[in-house]
């Protein structure tokens, strides 16, 4: 006959305990037995449980299962050779010799097929705990333990000391809270909440209090129920009226610091609620920024700020804050070029500035909350302690962005996160900020704007390029001129051709075709195929035409089906055969004359553009007369231009004037 424990139910996922998920490992140990050895270091580990050092709320023993490594071997040995019942009374026995007396929660149950019995072991509100050496001597020596990463240890010294001072503190979020009632706790969060973590509990009908105190939300209080603190913050719609500034604040800025107000929002409920709405929000803010690499297959693709880093940042400022005061949110503000999360007050004491640099170990110190920790890990938003902090660090340098800062001050009234933004997307912004502003009339508020970001970021070739094309709008070369020299004295660029492009295309559209040539011949080796094309028609245009050819060439050979390059690669071709008018030169003159026709005669066969081809013909037509070829294929190519674009004047004079010279030539014969 079974016993009534196989129906029992559990205020956790039992499979997400044996399998460390949303549970720390050092807050889990697994026995396969029940022997002597084992009953004292089960007692021993329940007290250091229940002093709870580290504030994690206690943790959790698992019988009937053997551990290796730090985990669960399954399938589980199991205890069906115990009497269960049996076994929970020797087990409370045994705990009646931790003084203060420390009665831990039992759970047997069955799992996979066997008997295994699950001993939870919360932080007590009457700690410190002592409990004998030798569980099984009457006469033992008393110890206090404590949990040192998953192990249970003797507190001796310092840490003995430490133990000591926090003699019947409560953390405040474990607290009762009197001057609320259960009715401020709501049985539909509840309920969500146990089924977004797959308890049983979730399936089961008990009355509200019965399952309050089962979840460890509310205590018996003399004759009535109390909520405790976690309670109200998890499980009530609004805790801020409850605690002042538990609300997370985001407020957005055009600009630094005193800049102007672009949006501002509130996030209220329960702190899970704020911090997914939040997130949610923040990243609703970027996009991802994917970029071809030249000479890749892949993409790169960067976002303003990893979701992981912002995720690990809100989380911890939600669970490391204070709920007794000061009545400050976390607050989080966005600025063009940084993300900074704010929380009240600082860090516990025992935690240095130090402690926050990279490549350094944060230090175990009690936390400031142990229940919300436990939630927040249950939902899967927070991880295991110690954590957090080297996410962020990784996860900011996988997208490429700057390292994170973390401050606070020397009285510990805040503590701030600082997320740099990355570097495209602070561009990004400003670029978008700047034609705005430019369109809508204020231009020189436009190009200080720009030039603000651009003495942060001097080796932004996109901010450099489109300040030089403002400074060129009004009329101010010099600026021009100093901007593009600032940005040629970076080691390391982006866009690294884009200004020089943009300074020579705006220079040969004013006519200085010798200031052109020399920023052409100072730009840096193109990298890709279409900064090599805009780079060797600005050469043509400059009349740089030798430049331009060299660069054509390396052009049609990535791509030989391009009819406008080949087009103006034909053209090129025919302008340098023209400049050579030496005797000797005539070989050379007539090689580049017949190049240029077999480009012309590709580039008609790829053309879809009538108006391009037409063209194409037109410049046959004159490549066929330079070379002396038949009168009828010349003229052929003529007619052929001017019946694709007959209103263009310049094919009918060119047309013309063939026949003119032509007739003239015959005359002279």
């Amino acid at each position: 006959m079974e016993s009534s424990w196989c129906d029992q139910i559990f205020p956790f996922n039992l499979d997400n305990l044996i399998h460390l998920r949303g549970f720390e490992d050092n807050r889990v140990e697994f026995k396969s037995t029940w022997n002597d050895p084992i009953k004292g270091a089960t007692i021993r580990s329940i007290c250091a449980f229940a002093n709870d050092y580290l504030n994690l709320n206690g943790g959790y023993i698992v019988l009937g299962i053997e551990e290796k490594e730090g985990k669960a071997l399954l399938p589980p040995r199991g205890l069906d050779s115990f009497n269960i019942d049996s076994l929970q009374k020797e087990i409370r026995g045994l705990c009646k010799r931790i003084t203060p007396e420390y009665q831990p929660l039992l759970f047997p149950t069955s799992y996979q097929g066997k008997i295994v019995l699950v001993i939870m072991a919360p932080g007590s509100d009457s700690r410190p705990h002592q409990a004998p050496k030798n569980v099984l001597q009457r006469k033992s020596e008393f110890n206090y333990y404590i949990r040192v990463g998953p192990e249970t240890k003797v507190a001796r010294g310092n840490l003995l000391t430490q133990l000591m001072e926090l003699a019947a503190k409560v953390p405040f979020d474990d607290r009762r809270n009197l001057q609320a009632y259960t009715g401020h706790i709501s049985p539909l969060l509840v309920k969500q909440y146990l089924r977004n973590v797959r308890s049983s509990l979730a399936d089961v009908d008990l009355d509200e209090p019965d399952l309050y105190r089962r979840l460890r939300i509310a205590v018996q209080a003399n004759d009535h129920d109390v909520p405790l603190n976690v309670g109200l913050l998890f499980f009530n719609d609004d805790p801020d009226q409850f605690f002042p500034g538990a609300r997370i604040e985001i407020v957005q800025f055009g600009d630094d610091a005193g800049g102007d107000l672009i949006e501002e929002r509130t996030f209220r409920g329960p702190l899970n609620q704020q911090i997914t709405n939040s997130l949610r929000y923040l990243d609703s803010l970027g996009g991802t920024l994917i970029q071809k690499i030249s000479g890749q297959a892949e993409v790169e693709k960067t976002v303003p700020y990893p979701y992981e880093a912002m995720e690990e940042a809100v989380v911890n400022a939600v669970y490391h804050r204070g709920y007794d005061g000061p009545p400050e949110p976390c607050k989080i503000y966005l600025y063009p070029d940084r993300m900074e999360i704010i929380s009240y007050p600082g860090p516990m004491p025992g935690l240095e500035p130090e402690h926050f640099e990279p490549s350094q170990n944060i230090p175990h110190v009690p936390a400031r909350n142990r229940r919300i920790g436990e939630f927040l890990k249950e939902l899967r938003l927070a991880e295991a302690r110690g954590t957090g902090i080297p996410k962020i660090r990784r996860k900011m340098m996988e997208n490429g962005s700057p390292e994170a800062k973390f401050v606070f001050d020397e009285e510990r009234s805040y503590f701030q996160v600082t997320l740099p933004v990355h570097p495209r997307y602070q561009v990004l912004h400003a670029l978008r900020e700047a034609a705005h502003l430019w369109a809508i009339g204020e231009k020189p508020p436009a190009v200080n704007h720009l030039l603000r970001v651009f003495e942060r970021q001097p080796s932004s070739g996109a901010l450099a390029g489109q300040l030089i094309e403002y400074h060129f709008n009004l009329d101010n070369l010099d600026s021009a001129k100093e901007t593009l020299n600032a940005f040629g004295k970076q080691r390391i660029k982006s866009e690294q051709t884009l200004p020089y492009l943009t300074m020579a295309r705006l220079l040969i559209g004013k006519g200085n075709m010798k200031d052109a040539q020399e920023v052409l011949e100072n730009m840096p080796p193109s990298r890709t195929y279409t900064e090599t094309v805009e780079s060797a028609i600005l050469m043509k245009r400059a009349k740089d035409f030798k430049g331009a050819h060299h660069l054509f060439t390396e052009a049609y050979s990535i791509n030989p089906d391009d009819p406008k390059i080949i087009h103006e690669y034909a053209q090129t071709k025919a302008i340098l055969a023209r400049s050579l008018w030496r005797k000797q030169d005539s070989a050379t003159r007539k090689r580049l004359n017949r190049e240029a026709v077999e480009l012309l005669r590709r580039a008609i066969q790829l053309s879809d553009d009538p108006r391009r081809e037409a063209w194409c013909w037109f410049d046959l037509a004159r490549n066929l007369g330079w070379l002396k070829s038949p009168l009828s294929e010349v003229e052929a190519a003529y007619l052929k231009a001017i019946s694709l674009c007959p209103e263009e004047k310049r094919f009918h004079e060119g047309y013309e004037s063939f026949k003119k010279n032509h007739q003239n030539h015959q005359r002279n014969i």
